[in-house]
């Protein structure tokens, strides 16, 4: 590879990490750029998550410090994501590129428009989580712990609108309890693409160096001026990324 693809790689792994610690999607930058660079959908798709372990282990252990994780909670609610993650893997190393694409096309638009109607505005609650998943919760998080496994890209949202509507908890308190779970469910399907040669460590590892950093800064900092040029930026990708994987232009 030439140089300047190891710093673009780097680059966009620091605002994917930043952007997935803040609130999630952060999918929608490495996923399209890892194809860009010319791997197959399906590696593209195995390859990110070594990125989105890292950041998560680095984003955990910050947010750790400030008092707010509720682990018992986590790992309750890990346990049905995790299944779930574990088929939706194993769906996503055997499904035909142009299909994967074509899912990953259909989940960005999807995401354009969430983005766009800005869905923290609605994201709020008064907490009443209980001590054990209710079952409508456990098929729901199940479900979401499929898509994560099968795509990832735009789980966090999904993550952080299931906390707050399904259990009433705060926007900051969700967040913490999604990077986690996203964490446990990465750590279980990274084996099941690693054992498909469906990973490409290079890439993997360059993006990882960025997202760990990101994520190491979004945890820390309270950054809010940059939140309308992120999402300008995450609208843009959308649509050009869209449009390149319906057409292959």
């Amino acid at each position: 590879m030439e140089w300047y693809v190891y710093i673009l790689v780097i680059v966009v792994g620091f605002f994917v990490g930043f952007i997935n610690t803040l609130a999630g999607g952060g999918s929608i930058l490495s996923l399209p750029l890892l194809i860009f660079l010319g791997l197959p959908a399906n590696v593209a798709n195995g390859t990110n998550r070594i990125g989105v372990l890292f950041q998560s282990i680095t984003a955990t252990g910050s947010f750790s410090k400030f008092k707010i994780i509720n682990i018992k909670h986590a790992l309750l609610f890990a346990i049905p994501s995790v299944v779930g993650a574990v088929i939706g893997a194993m769906l996503a190393v055997n499904i035909d590129e142009s299909m994967l694409e074509k899912a990953i096309g259909v989940v960005l638009l999807f995401m354009f428009f969430v983005i766009l109607y800005k869905p923290e505005k609605w994201l709020n609650g008064k907490e009443n989580l209980k001590s054990s998943p209710s079952f409508l919760q456990i098929i729901v998080f199940f479900l979401m712990g499929l898509y994560g496994g099968f795509i990832q890209l735009g789980a966090g949202f999904f993550y952080i609108a299931a906390f707050v509507l399904s259990a009433g908890i705060d926007i900051i308190k969700a967040n913490v309890l999604k990077v986690i779970i996203i964490g446990f469910y990465t750590l279980v399907a990274i084996p099941i693409f690693i054992y498909n040669k469906q990973v490409n460590f290079e890439l993997g590892i360059l993006l990882a160096v960025g997202n760990v950093i990101g994520a190491f800064v979004a945890a820390k900092a309270a950054i809010k001026w940059g939140a309308k040029f992120v999402q300008y930026i995450l609208l843009a990708t959308i649509i050009i990324s869209a449009i390149k994987l319906f057409t292959g232009i």
